[in-house]
């Protein structure tokens, strides 16, 4: 079955991420979350256990134990992967402007989710923090949630990875719908496939790299 895994520079254990193609196989009993190979079968819920910010796309052999966000198995190969860093926090910006019905947004605020502009993110999180403290003393706990998804979007020295999960879940609690975090799954993973599709090939951006073989062809 195909699943979703996140991994850093290294797996947990020290050892090397394997190429893609390459199975990674884990011996003896499997139990979930102590033995044996871990994916989610949506990508919102394997932020939950990301230790970095490449995402992968996994196919899995050997499932056993399964639970509402996760599933260990025998056997996990990457089919391909990509740097999720920037999909995450225009993730963030996203789920933040799908709640902005339930607070009085700060226009600064809106500015920034709309855009991205980092000369605009310090003072919409300012303005994101005080706006959700006035709404948690005056008793709106939507509005208090959906200014802490603006909040988290806009926190910019916090990995991209925690920002996304943060984000998505304050506007979860924000909209008081159970399936939001479903829906919220399903346009974090129509991000992350268009952002794949756009993405330069291997090697597309080595300008330098092109421009010496036309110099060694022209003076060879």
């Amino acid at each position: 079955m195909l699943g979703w895994h996140f991994v850093d520079e290294t797996l947990k254990d020290g050892a090397d991420v394997p190429p893609d193609g390459e199975a990674l196989t884990a011996g003896g009993p499997l139990q979930l979350c102590e033995r044996g190979l871990h994916a989610s079968e949506r990508v919102l819920d394997a932020l939950k256990f990301a230790p970095g910010d490449t995402l992968c796309r996994v196919e899995c052999d050997g499932v056993e134990e399964r639970q509402i966000d996760k599933f260990v198995c025998a056997s996990r190969t990457i089919v391909w992967r990509i740097d999720a860093e920037e999909v995450l926090r225009a993730f963030a910006r996203r789920v933040a402007l799908e709640v902005s019905e339930y607070w009085d947004m700060p226009d600064e605020v809106r500015r920034y989710l709309e855009t991205g502009n980092e000369t605009l993110r310090v003072a919409a999180r300012g303005a994101a923090r005080q706006a959700s403290r006035d709404a948690v003393l005056a008793d709106e706990p939507q509005a208090a949630a959906a200014g802490e998804a603006a909040r988290a979007a806009a926190a910019r020295t916090h990995a991209a990875r925690s920002t996304g999960l943060a984000a998505a879940w304050a506007a979860s609690k924000a909209t008081r719908r159970e399936e939001a975090w479903a829906e919220f799954d399903a346009l974090l993973e129509r991000m992350v496939e268009e952002a794949r599709a756009t993405a330069p090939a291997a090697g597309d951006d080595d300008e330098w790299g092109d421009f010496a073989d036309e110099i060694e062809a022209e003076f060879s």
